[in-house]
């Protein structure tokens, strides 16, 4: 299956947040993204996704039409920077009602999901009292207990430590081997190039190759 995105634009306040992006990935690849913060990569991310609507220009998935066709992606998962899980519950109970939403992960992949990412199902803990490393982790958590077709990972190795960051970085090689679309941006320059099977450069909106070499 393929991502098509071809010459979406969106502005916000007169300010052109996205200007003019085509972009064409197909599944079983890690297509990395950087750039500087405000370069547009989480407008973008939400763009691709069907959380916001653009200005002009198309997204498809595997020929059909977001927004059309459906209204976000439909089979999505997804970490954006500041974006979080509800404070007072725990990791397993968030988990369960957000799956309760598509019905598609029951309760022995939501758990799979959770242990994957190195926590403990059985942890009784409210969201609120996780260290930052482990909130990072239940978020990536929630985005892969459905195996999605698309998976979009914004800063998906921030707060964590060593050995978080490579159990993290497996999962996602797991992932791009299990079939999804993995559609990640990194200041870690290291993720990038151990996980990237195509590399694109945004700023100021714009998103190009960068330069080789």
């Amino acid at each position: 299956m393929r991502l098509e995105i071809s010459h979406i634009s969106k502005k916000l306040k007169q300010t052109l947040v996205l200007d003019d992006v085509s972009l064409s990935v197909d599944s079983g690849t890690v297509c990395g993204i950087v750039g500087r913060n405000g370069s547009g990569k989480t407008m973008l991310f939400r763009a691709i996704s069907g959380l916001i609507h653009t200005d002009s220009g198309t997204v498809r998935w595997d020929g059909r039409l977001l927004h059309k066709d459906f209204d976000v992606l439909p089979s999505l998962g997804i970490i954006l920077e500041n974006a979080d899980l509800y404070p007072d519950y725990s990791c397993l109970k968030n988990l369960q009602l957000l799956a309760g939403l598509r019905k598609i992960a029951d309760q022995a992949a939501i758990s799979e999901s959770i242990r994957r990412v190195g926590l403990d199902p059985a942890d009784s803990r409210p969201y609120r009292k996780y260290s930052l490393g482990m909130k990072q982790r239940a978020k990536i958590a929630q985005a892969i207990m459905e195996k999605p077709d698309v998976l979009i990972l914004d800063e998906p190795t921030n707060a964590l430590d060593t050995e978080g960051v490579a159990l993290i970085r497996q999962i996602i090689n797991q992932e791009k081997q299990r079939g999804a679309l993995v559609l990640l941006a990194s200041h870690s320059q290291e993720d990038i190039r151990l996980l990237s099977d195509q590399v694109y450069h945004m700023s100021n909106g714009r998103l190009s190759r960068p330069v080789e070499g």
